[in-house]
């Protein structure tokens, strides 16, 4: 078997070797490239354009495609895969991306082409989670402004949630949007805390977790004290009506997707009071971001921080190879098979 993986500023190519090799046995070949800009900060405008699905002027790794044309497995993480090398790549059985979205991989042609696709939403779930849960204690407990405040010489004792009682947080709701692989861990770990989790996804019809309790959307925005977003959608889920249903002196954390939320409408439910506070780590125009959230005294904000952690990336190719030899050895299914029915 030869397999082919391609590095980037996250994934370095040294990952992808560690994690790859010790997969294969003396026969197979391993081939490493690297693509984009060495530099992170650099990277992220790369990353806009190839999550918006605009590759063109996207510099490919020199000799990637002669190196395709007998290749029988790809590991990405970043780089785009675009029908030109599948029609190159005439031996290449499956392509095992280390990420979540499939934003840079034409599926479509994959499937063309008979070639298995699957992608890994689980691999920064755990460092989501833990993340999410540092949101929810940072926003409800004030620490980010004490800790602004003390560095600014003031010793605080009133912020925005003291007006209606800091809560502890087994004596709040919360609920959770996206009952997914982070979603579940959230659930775990905010289950120590003794509070009422409340789950809401609508390609969940049961739930047999116990600490748990699945209600719709529209009850989850009514009941909840705390609403996080753990979903993937088309568009906007909160919209005016969402946060017209929302508890009064409720909190919104988003870890997930920018345009989950719809900004105005999230201000105005800000201005209105409607909500007591809120935590944002992610932005529809980063690094920059809109003015008005600098402006709130009562909004956690961190700059895209929630899946970033040495084992997201280094776990991830390791995991990918482990997840196609199980299947291919017949020992377990493919996990995240996006195209299965369509070559099943």
């Amino acid at each position: 078997m030869k397999v082919v993986c391609i590095g980037d500023a996250f994934i370095t190519t040294e990952m992808m070797e560690s994690g790859v090799r010790p997969y294969l046995n003396e026969n197979d070949t391993l081939k490493v490239f690297f693509f984009g800009d060495p530099d992170k900060s650099m990277m992220r405008d790369i990353i806009k354009n190839i999550e918006a699905r605009q590759f063109e002027g996207i510099e490919m790794p020199a000799g990637l495609y002669e190196e395709m044309v007998d290749a029988d497995l790809l590991v990405v993480h970043l780089c785009p895969i675009k029908r030109d090398l599948f029609e190159a790549a005439k031996k290449l059985k499956a392509v095992m991306t280390c990420r979540g979205g499939l934003e840079n991989i034409e599926v479509d042609a994959a499937t063309e082409h008979k070639v298995i696709v699957s992608n890994n939403p689980a691999h920064n779930a755990n460092a989501v989670a833990e993340f999410t849960v540092a949101m929810i204690l940072s926003e409800t407990r004030n620490v980010a402004r004490s800790h602004m405040a003390l560095k600014n010489g003031e010793w605080r004792l009133e912020y925005p949630n003291t007006r209606t009682t800091v809560k502890e947080m087994h004596d709040l709701v919360v609920g959770l949007v996206g009952f997914g692989s982070i979603g579940r861990l959230v659930a775990y770990k905010l289950s120590t805390f003794g509070c009422k989790i409340l789950v809401a996804d609508p390609f969940l019809k049961e739930c047999n977790v116990d600490y748990v309790t699945l209600v719709s959307f529209d009850e989850l925005l009514q009941q909840s004290d705390i609403v996080s977003l753990h979903a993937r959608s088309n568009g906007a889920i909160m919209t005016d009506r969402e946060f017209g249903l929302m508890k009064q002196n409720s909190y919104l954390i988003n870890s997930a997707r920018s345009y989950l939320v719809e900004t105005e409408a999230f201000k105005r439910a800000m201005d209105s009071g409607k909500l007591l506070g809120a935590a944002i780590d992610i932005f529809e125009t980063e690094p920059n971001i809109p003015e008005f959230y600098r402006q709130y005294d009562n909004i956690t904000l961190t700059n895209h921080l929630g899946g970033i952690t040495i084992n997201s990336f280094r776990d991830a190719p390791g995991y990918a190879m482990k997840n196609y030899l199980g299947y291919l050895r017949g020992e377990s299914e493919l996990m995240f098979w996006v195209n299965k029915n369509q070559l099943s």
